[in-house]
């Protein structure tokens, strides 16, 4: 995670409240009627649970005291208002207090469609309604607890397990359709038809050594998604050997990247 960026977050005053410009949640409203419409029938039910659990404001930004109220009562977890780039060490951090870390701004309208930085309409509507599944929210404790203790080599490879399950995680039940739950496609309307009904990306079997010799790249549509039976397999994956499992990728080293380049800024 890069520092140095163009967005500023809003601090909270005295009360713990945030004051957003309404032009702010003009682009909340605007983010969420448009996911809205293409969620149906393409994200998991789990997610679709919790979105209905949160109750989140259609038309305006949320409150963190109003999602933490939720995410308290159902698994334990809370919200933690950030920057917009936080260090690596301070996000395992986070998480492994059951804090999710969310960045107080919102996207610009030239930045609509996609921004590298995590902001408030990813982090709530992408991520929080799945912390109210136990298995989750018991995945994303465990992740942070792990990298608390990772070397900064580990931590890389551990960067690529969580990429590839909660930011852009993909199930396979077996008796029912494809559906997304990571909250990088389930924030983005862009990446959420191309998972889905795209024929250009691959769809692969979950593998943990396979992920994590998996490069990716943050600034394009994914070439290959690792996909799941069911939410409940992230408590599997919980118990696994993962450092073990790190130490096996470190030594095999990453496979060829499924994409080209970034070009160089001149």
């Amino acid at each position: 995670m890069t520092k140095g960026t163009e967005y500023i977050a809003h601090r909270a005053d005295d009360t713990g409240f945030i004051h957003y410009p309404q032009e702010e949640h003009d682009i909340w409203r605007q983010l969420y009627a448009r996911q809205a419409v293409n969620l149906p029938g393409r994200a998991c039910k789990e997610y679709l649970q919790g979105l209905d659990a949160l109750g989140m404001p259609k038309d305006r930004i949320p409150q963190l005291a109003e999602i933490d109220a939720v995410l308290q009562a159902t698994t334990g977890w809370k919200t933690a208002a950030v920057p917009a780039l936080i260090s690596f060490g301070r996000f395992f951090e986070l998480l492994a207090n059951k804090e999710f870390p969310v960045a107080t701004f919102i996207r610009r309208k030239e930045e609509f469609d996609y921004l590298q930085e995590p902001d408030i309409f990813h982090e709530i509507f992408g991520h929080c309604p799945l912390l109210t599944n136990p298995s989750f929210a018991n995945f994303s404790h465990m992740y942070g607890q792990l990298g608390l203790h990772a070397s900064k080599e580990e931590r890389v490879f551990l960067a690529r397990l969580y990429w590839f399950t909660v930011e852009f995680g993909i199930l396979q039940p077996k008796n029912g359709p494809l559906c997304i739950y990571g909250g990088g496609i389930l924030s983005s309307p862009g990446e959420t038809l191309y998972a889905m009904e795209s024929d250009v990306p691959e769809r692969q079997p979950f593998d943990l050594l396979n992920v994590l010799r998996t490069p990716y790249r943050i600034d394009i549509m994914q070439p290959i998604y690792y996909v799941i039976e069911h939410i409940d397999m992230l408590d599997e994956i919980a118990k696994m050997d993962i450092m073990g499992y790190v130490t096996k990728a470190r030594q095999l080293g990453l496979f060829a990247p499924k994409f080209p380049p970034k070009a160089k800024a001149s």
